[in-house]
């Protein structure tokens, strides 16, 4: 079996989300941060793809954060999920939408590999911060396909093989639904697709400040 390693840029990979104890629409929307994808051959290490894209908080988030504070959500963000699905151009797919409740098209979800409290200077620390790394490996295998989107998820199963999603949104955002037993995306993002063979690693690093 191939090794491999995770190498993060920690100086950049950030993503923000204030969960606090309101949550408006215009806040939501107004906060957005960076994603890193990294992809190399598993054999040679040859980088084969690196890009930086801008991920959306959505209002699941809100859901989430409240059912947190409140102790009804013990599970916390578990899995990243990836998906063929965003519509658009293939090059320039559409913007995300904070009522985007779950992947068009997932095609594979895996819980994370590392996560990783840091300090505002970006130092890995071992005492608890407002702010965690959160790092999803994909490996030889694993998430094949033209990658066009993501989410990261407060998943209602452990387990990656069971999915459980909100059908609703993004056009008719439904804040009624009984999301007890189901997925909640907290964050969403689209991106220019990005080809993943069977022969490479993708890793991903999401640097949530909260």
């Amino acid at each position: 079996m191939a090794q491999y390693s995770v190498r993060m840029k920690h100086t950049r990979q950030q993503v923000k989300m204030g969960l606090g104890l309101q949550f408006s629409e215009a806040q939501m929307r107004a906060r957005k941060g960076i994603v890193i994808l990294d992809m190399w051959d598993a054999e040679t290490g040859e980088i084969l793809h690196h890009d930086e894209v801008d991920n959306i908080i959505t209002r699941d988030a809100g859901i989430a954060g409240a059912a947190h504070f409140k102790g009804d959500l013990t599970g916390g963000l578990k899995m990243l999920a990836v998906g063929t699905g965003a519509t658009g151009n293939i090059l320039s797919p559409d913007a995300p939408q904070a009522t985007q409740r779950m992947l068009n098209n997932e095609i594979a979800r895996k819980a994370f590999s590392s996560t990783t409290y840091r300090t505002a200077e970006g130092v890995a620390v071992s005492y608890r911060t407002n702010i965690v790394d959160f790092t999803t490996t994909f490996g030889e295998g694993e998430a094949v396909g033209a990658l066009d989107e993501m989410g990261l998820l407060v998943p209602a199963s452990v387990n990656p093989a069971v999915t459980n999603p909100i059908d609703n949104g993004p056009t008719d955002y439904d804040a009624t639904i009984d999301v007890d037993g189901l997925d909640l995306m907290v964050n969403y993002l689209t991106f220019a697709v990005v080809a993943k063979p069977g022969t490479a690693v993708l890793a991903i690093t999401w640097r949530l400040t909260f």
